[in-house]
This record gives structure tokens, C-alpha cells and sequence, in this order.
């Protein structure tokens, strides 16, 4: 059997071998780069979240924040009761908390926090229970920021303009989707219409549900739907068992990998076309 350890020393020695030379700038490096991905020395995914790493470097909060007008926020004098469903039906697991205005933070809430309430709703008191909020400037490094986000072990950070002013917020997803592309958890899922969402290259997301026929028609594909209804039932009838995140299956010119799946179901797979000229095939059938 071979030894994995040596099959790695490889691959990093091709890789190590194949930038050898220098680059002069950003754009030789990334020249370089898709040079390796072509060579099969970097796959799609990995290439990338390089780019990605390479663009951090180069944007700064104002880039990626939620504006100002775009936040949700609980007043810090609203009983439990009327922001609650706020909580609900954001799902987002932060709120900042305000006092007369957006300019007026006072700390961050946990939504994890409010079951306390639950547990002893008389004697339970929001300010009690906020979280001190950090503040960064329009103009810093995203990574700087997620530098910083990890020395804090903050995941949000409130934005502020060069006169004081909130200017909106910043996540700690909101940066590392810049390296691995959008992060969708299952509230995301169920909120999307769209079933096959192109990202990087020639790669789709695309949901587990995704009916054949249309599938079919977005890929130029023809697999029957007669056994089963969608991508995700069609996938299960090849593998036969039901795959973790991260495995993957060839069909004819499509890599499909499981993106998000839990014990029962798939939820979201990603799609890669191995042959590039088959896109322009399809779409000009």
C-alpha cells in the first residue's frame, strides 16, 4: 500500500517545483497559479480559495459590511416579547443591542443567550447579558480583521465612519466567505430560490432537490427521471449508500460533491464541469 505521507511529499514537491520561479507580481502569481490548476497540481476548490486569500489582502471592511440601513437591531427598553420575533425570523445568532439610535451601541446579544430567559424569564435582564461590542473603522483590512476576530474571538464587529458614526456591521463570515465563497446554513437554504447558483469557474451549487428535468435543461444533461425525481435521489442511486460531506461522483462530464448533507438526506452539492467547452455546448443547444 502506498504510503499517504509520500503521495503529499509529491504533490507539494510538483507544486513547489512548478512556482519555483519568483513572480514578479499579483497577477504573475495568480498567472501561476491557474498554470498549476491546469497542470492538476491545485483543483478547482483549492485554486480558488487562494484567490480568495489573495483578494482578503486586498479589501477592507467598507467592502463587505451590512449597511447601516440593512442591520437588525434590538432596542435596549423593548420587553422581550416584541423583539423576539425579530430573533425568530432573522435566525441570525448576534444582534446588536442600541439605545436612541444606531449611533448608540451598547453591546451585542446572543441569541443562544435568550434561553436563559426561558429558564427564568422573572428575573431575567437583557443589559445584563450583552456582550462588549468591538468597533472598527471603515478603512481596515479585511485581514487584519480577521486577525484581529480570532485574537478576540469576536465573530461580529460594529463599523464606524470617520466621524464616529455607525456605518454599518461586519462578521466573521462575511470574511472568510470572501476565501471559500458564500457559507449557506439550512435557514439560507429554505430563503433561496434559485436551486443552481453559478459560483467560481465552472462550478454550480446546487440544492439536493433540484427537480431532473430541470436540472436536464440547465446542463444540457439528459438523465432520466424515471427512478427517481431530482439530482439528489439520482445521486443516491449511484453511490448507494449515503455520502458524507466532501465525498464525490463523476457522471459523464459532471464532478458532483456533497456540500451539506446530514444523517437522512442530502441538502446541497456542488457541481463542476470537467470539460470546459461543454458549457458553451449546452448553451448553445
Amino acid at each position: 500500500m502506498e504510503d499517504p505521507s509520500k503521495t503529499r511529499g509529491s504533490w507539494l514537491e510538483r507544486l513547489s517545483a512548478f512556482l519555483l520561479r519568483e513572480p514578479e507580481d499579483r497577477e504573475e502569481l495568480v498567472e501561476l497559479l491557474h498554470g498549476a490548476f491546469e497542470r492538476h497540481l491545485l483543483d478547482a476548490e483549492a485554486l480558488g480559495m487562494i484567490e480568495g486569500v489573495l483578494s482578503v489582502g486586498e479589501m477592507t471592511v467598507r467592502d463587505v459590511m451590512v449597511p447601516r440601513s440593512q442591520m437588525d437591531v434590538i432596542r435596549c427598553d423593548e420587553p422581550i416579547e416584541r423583539f423576539l420575533p425579530l430573533v425568530i425570523d432573522t435566525a441570525h445568532s448576534r444582534f446588536p443591542v442600541i439605545g436612541s439610535d444606531k449611533d448608540d451601541v451598547q453591546g451585542i446579544l446572543l441569541a443562544k443567550d435568550l434561553l436563559r430567559y426561558f429558564h427564568y424569564p422573572k428575573t431575567f435582564e437583557l443589559k445584563a447579558h450583552l456582550r462588549p461590542a468591538l468597533f472598527v473603522p471603515e478603512s481596515k483590512p479585511l485581514n487584519i480583521l480577521l486577525r484581529d476576530f480570532r485574537a478576540t474571538r469576536n465573530h461580529m464587529a460594529i463599523v464606524v465612519d470617520e466621524f464616529g458614526g455607525v456605518a454599518g456591521l461586519v462578521t466573521i463570515e462575511d470574511v472568510i466567505e470572501q476565501i471559500v465563497g458564500d457559507i449557506e446554513d439550512e435557514h439560507d437554504l429554505d430563503e433561496v430560490d434559485d436551486a443552481i447558483v453559478p459560483v467560481r469557474g465552472n462550478r454550480y451549487r446546487v440544492k439536493a432537490t433540484t427537480e431532473i428535468a430541470d436540472f436536464n435543461a440547465h446542463f444540457g444533461t439528459a438523465f432520466s427521471d424515471e427512478q427517481v425525481d431530482t439530482i439528489g435521489g439520482l445521486l443516491l442511486s449511484k453511490l448507494c449508500h449515503l455520502p458524507k460531506r466532501g465525498e464525490t461522483l463523476d457522471i459523464d462530464d459532471l464532478r458532483f460533491t456533497v456540500m451539506r448533507a446530514d444523517s437522512r438526506r442530502l441538502h446541497l452539492l456542488l457541481v463542476e464541469r470537467l470539460r470546459p467547452d461543454a458549457a458553451r455546448d449546452g448553451d448553445a443547444a
